[in-house]
């Protein structure tokens, strides 16, 4: 039987690289993974070898202990891979297809999968509409921070790269498919980007960088990035956004003195849950983007919320914060008419058109995020450095395909 190494969380602030099974076409009990969904037959998918499996900030929250995840859980839910082995019910999907892996699973038969809203599948989470992969409450499918790893629903789910050679000479850029870029442009769409838009993005982690490059190929006049990491706003600079500083002070004044006028067209929130108040040494505080979204948002317009809140934040500030209620001034939301867009970015709607913008060099994200490649091995090391801020997209190369 084939070895699997996999990166799988222990306890608040560690990881560690482990042995597990390879996969089968069954969902096996294990860390997290939901008892209604031990033993379910999976006939319908596919076991990739992994090209390419990525960090992110969503699996931060987990290793800082902000969630409930168990120890031993898997990681891992930005995942492209090359195709090794096929269940006796797929029909389209080859081995050798090296495919991009929506990170919201989603099973293509229910109400929502036809209706596009992927990130809230009816059938793939036992607990509660939408899953992932390697994330806490998500039904238990195994992360992909891996060697192999199990895609269910193969033929719905795996978006094909049509030509494997282009395809492994574009590896980073496409390794943004399976998350970050379709997240970035869904909070970019839904902040009502477009042609001659003023743009605000909160957070140059790497999903605020993405918004950002969405927002110019939207064809956005000004994308303005806040942040308080003056690395990551570096980067955002380094592909034409204008920058301003929330370590002093808040964005209104800072995007007056950009634009003339202390509002913008559109916000789109790329931070999420664990946002700190603006200023020097500033607190955690949860509510601060929400609401200063809605005090620099012109009336009428729209925020965009592709960054992550949960129920369950073990570690939040207050007993409010524990179980997602935030302090929200909706009162000015509701007065300036703004519109908002929340939850998992439902990947499939936007993926293959990304695609094909990167195939035919209209966008270079893996360069607008500092994409690098790390092994498996490296892993711990690349956690804790994204952890302390470094302006990188962590990209895990299992296999070796990376160069």
């Amino acid at each position: 039987m084939t070895g699997n190494k996999a990166v799988a969380y222990k306890e608040p602030g560690k990881v560690e690289l482990i042995d597990i099974d390879y996969p089968t076409f069954e969902l096996k009990d294990g860390p997290g993974v939901n008892p209604a969904n031990v033993g379910r037959a999976v006939p319908h998918g596919v076991i990739l070898k992994t090209v390419a499996t990525n960090i992110c900030g969503s699996d931060q929250h987990m290793v800082r202990g902000r969630t409930t995840a168990p120890s031993n859980l898997v990681l891992g839910h930005e995942i492209t891979g090359e195709v090794v082995e096929v269940g006796p019910g797929v029909e389209f999907i080859k081995v050798g297809d090296i495919c991009s892996v929506p990170f919201n699973i989603s099973c293509g038969r229910c109400r929502n999968c036809k209706e596009r809203k992927t990130g809230i599948c009816l059938n793939v989470n036992p607990d509660r509409p939408g899953s992932a992969y390697g994330y806490v409450d998500m039904g238990g499918w195994v992360g992909g921070q891996a060697n192999y790893v199990l895609v269910p629903y193969a033929d719905w789910n795996l978006l094909k790269f049509p030509d494997k050679d282009q395809a492994l000479e574009k590896i980073l850029d496409l390794a943004m498919l399976s998350d970050i870029f379709p997240t970035g442009f869904h909070g970019a769409v839904t902040a009502g980007v477009g042609v001659g838009s003023t743009v605000y993005v909160a957070g140059a982690g790497p999903v605020g960088l993405a918004a950002a490059t969405s927002a110019h190929l939207l064809g956005a006049a000004v994308v303005i990035v806040g942040d308080m990491n003056a690395d990551r706003l570096a980067q955002a600079r380094s592909f034409g956004c204008e920058t301003i500083d929330l370590s002093k002070g808040g964005p209104a004044e800072q995007i007056e003195q950009i634009l003339g006028v202390p509002e913008v067209d559109c916000g789109v929130d790329a931070v999420g849950f664990e946002a700190r108040g603006h200023g020097h040494d500033a607190k955690e505080a949860p509510a601060t983007v929400l609401n200063s979204l809605m005090e620099i948002t012109a009336a009428g317009g729209a925020l965009g919320i592709p960054g992550l809140y949960v129920t369950g934040d073990p570690g939040g500030v207050d007993e409010s914060a524990k179980k997602g209620a935030l302090s929200l001034s909706l009162g000015t939301g509701w007065a300036k008419s703004l519109s908002f867009t929340t939850g998992q970015c439902p990947v499939m709607k936007y993926n293959r058109q990304l695609m094909m913008a990167i195939l035919h060099d209209k966008v270079s994200i893996a360069k607008n995020v500092n994409a690098k490649a790390i092994s498996l091995e490296d892993a711990p090391k690349g956690y804790a450095e994204f952890d302390a801020g470094a302006a990188t997209k962590y990209v895990l190369n299992p296999n070796g395909y990376l160069s």
